[in-house]
């Protein structure tokens, strides 16, 4: 991918005035979402246009899993008032409004934006991530929802050019944001790290990502300076992992969890990749990259080497043992519901991951990782 500019914030945010006055921005619209008002960097802005007479124009119509509407909203703004770029503060959803703004301004208002073919536009967006765990700000994907249906949308061109991060944005995440988030990074490294697309690039960021993680997390969850800054270093390399790879198994069992039981997103991606990890080790005879069973083997052993454990079947413990530790609840669940569960399986994901699933695998695994009712 190409290089992401990283800045790190100071308690004066000079550096996104810099970063505005370099690329000669007047006007830009902020997207941002509902825990705008309690961060610091709101401070920043509201101040910013008596000082520069730089002009900016707030979007915050939407919700989490965001609306195609919204962003047709959100479209119509940028157009009507002129502006040159975008600035994104907030989660996955602020991350994935912006880079759809940008991708559509410059389309057909008139034709549905998801029919149209994207054609690449030079509009910067800068992402200020507040959680360290979606990596979105690192991808080339955003989702949004039309007519009650899971739209992704992918395009190279809408990955932020550059991205602010500031640790004071995590101070306010509740404790279970925190863990969810940081789970939902850590899968994101480790399923890029076996995934049938990894090359060597994705594998060093997924390595980094992951050594971050457990090397920091007893800090961040205690709010610690240093240890939050390294959890959202780790969580933006996690993303840089899965924008060349992409996710695998663990990500696509857990999105029905979620809508259906109300977890946090990582909650679900962490409960099933207890119960995932070690079925991929034991059935490594399924594998499906075209590089073998041995490669995949090996790409087991280093994981538990990126782990500092003697071998996988420890890394499996260890990983076991951190989410224990979470005190993530399992969600009860009713017969009707493993039935659900299975169909609802992305099929697309199952391809990258290296271990063949079938659906009796798959209804297996859901019945060994949630708790019957």
């Amino acid at each position: 991918m190409s290089s992401q500019k990283i800045l790190i914030a100071s308690e004066n945010y000079v550096e996104v005035e810099s970063y505005l006055k370099e690329n000669g921005i007047q006007k830009f619209m902020l997207v941002c979402d509902s825990a705008f008002t309690k961060l610091s960097i709101h401070l920043f802005f509201n101040g910013l246009t008596d000082r520069t007479g730089i002009e900016f124009v707030t979007f915050s119509e939407f919700q989490p899993n965001p609306l195609y509407e919204s962003v047709v909203k959100g479209v119509e703004i940028f157009r009507k008032e002129r502006c040159q770029a975008l600035i994104a503060v907030g989660g996955g959803s602020a991350m994935d409004v912006a880079k759809c703004i940008k991708l559509y301004s410059n389309m057909d208002s008139t034709i549905n934006y998801l029919h149209q073919t994207i054609v690449p536009n030079d509009i910067k967006i800068l992402a200020v991530p507040t959680t360290a765990g979606t990596g979105s700000e690192a991808t080339r994907y955003a989702v949004i929802y039309y007519k009650g249906t899971k739209q992704s949308v992918s395009d190279s061109s809408c990955i932020p050019s550059t991205v602010l991060l500031d640790v004071s944005a995590l101070k306010t995440l509740p404790l279970y944001q925190k863990k969810a988030t940081m789970m939902d990074a850590l899968c994101h490294a480790i399923e890029a790290f076996w995934s049938i697309n990894s090359t060597d690039e994705s594998k060093n960021y997924s390595e980094e990502a992951i050594k971050l993680i457990f090397d920091n997390k007893d800090g961040y969850l205690s709010n610690k300076e240093k240890e939050s800054f390294n959890m959202l270093k780790a969580a933006n390399l996690a993303g840089k992992a899965i924008n060349i790879t992409q996710t695998t198994a663990g990500h696509a069992m857990s999105y029905k969890l979620t809508s259906l039981y109300g977890i946090a997103h990582g909650h679900a991606v962490a409960i099933c990749m207890v119960k995932l990890f070690p079925y991929m080790v034991t059935h490594s005879f399924s594998c499906i990259d075209s590089r073998g069973e041995e490669y995949l083997k090996i790409c087991f052993d280093e994981l538990a080497r990126i782990m500092d454990c003697e071998n996988v079947i420890d890394a499996i413990k260890k990983f076991t043992q951190m989410v224990k530790e979470l005190n993530f609840e399992i969600p009860l669940t009713q017969d009707e519901d493993y039935i659900i569960l299975k169909k609802s399986v992305n099929s697309v994901r199952l391809r990258n991951n290296p271990v063949q699933l079938d659906e009796q695998a798959i209804d297996a695994l859901y019945h060994e990782i949630l708790r019957k009712g």
